[in-house]
């Protein structure tokens, strides 16, 4: 019963996440839509300045703490509506604070109980807690794996809180800049007769310097993996 307890903030955040999905919430911030009502939008923002930020930092939260896919249509709604800078100031403190909630919530439900883990994963934890910095710093860049898997992830390797919050940070603020200012000039990114996708959004421009980033943060690892094996091999 204590294990079903423990669980119940994560279960209730994966709730919360299903039903914004199916009430079509994020259907509202399609790029489309965006710019068939962007007047109407800028001047609520220009009546409502702080609520219409509250709110805008509010629901990216929620939306990150759910683990929902799609939450990147949210960040470009950003960068439309309040500029580059701005728009990655307050995506930027969503991030943090969406993911917090959904690491803490992982955390609390992993650590219910007292069985042994899996001999597999006892073996992963192990290899993490050697090199934690590194695997953090990679799991944060690789831009093909969905941000809550990553921040389940790391809960289940039990990532040190203070490392997940510095990663979280540092590779979100590099990411959501190129998001933000491809939501910033969104008419001029995604105008003409092509469909918006999200092919067209993660391309080349964004894909590579995340890969590249990723790359280096394991370069060290990579490197002392390459060191212990030539020492381990036999001298002729």
């Amino acid at each position: 019963m204590s294990r079903w307890r423990a669980a119940l903030p994560l279960l209730l955040l994966l709730v919360a996440g299903a039903v914004m999905l199916g009430s079509g919430a994020l259907d509202r911030f399609h790029p489309t839509r965006l710019l068939a009502e962007e007047g109407a939008l800028r001047g609520a923002i220009a009546e409502h300045p702080v609520m219409s930020r509250l709110a805008y930092t509010g629901l990216l939260t929620l939306a990150i703490s759910t683990g929902v896919p799609g939450t990147i249509v949210i960040i470009l709604a950003g960068g439309l509506l309040f500029g580059i800078v701005e728009g990655t100031a307050l995506s930027s403190v969503a991030l943090v604070l969406g993911s917090l909630l959904l690491f803490l919530a992982s955390r609390y439900a992993f650590g219910a109980g007292g069985r042994q883990p899996p001999e597999l994963a006892t073996r992963m934890r192990t290899g993490f807690s050697a090199h934690p910095v590194s695997y953090t710093l990679a799991l944060r860049f690789i831009p093909v794996v969905p941000l809550g898997a990553m921040t389940v992830a790391l809960a289940w390797l039990r990532c040190p809180l203070w490392l997940f919050l510095g990663a979280t940070w540092l590779g979100g603020t590099v990411s959501l800049v190129a998001e933000t200012a491809v939501g910033a000039g969104l008419g001029d990114t995604f105008g003409g007769s092509a469909p918006f996708t999200l092919a067209r959004l993660l391309d080349g421009r964004i894909l590579f310097p995340l890969a590249a980033f990723a790359a280096l943060s394991v370069l060290p690892l990579a490197i002392k993996r390459l060191r212990d094996r030539r020492r381990r091999r036999p001298h002729r």
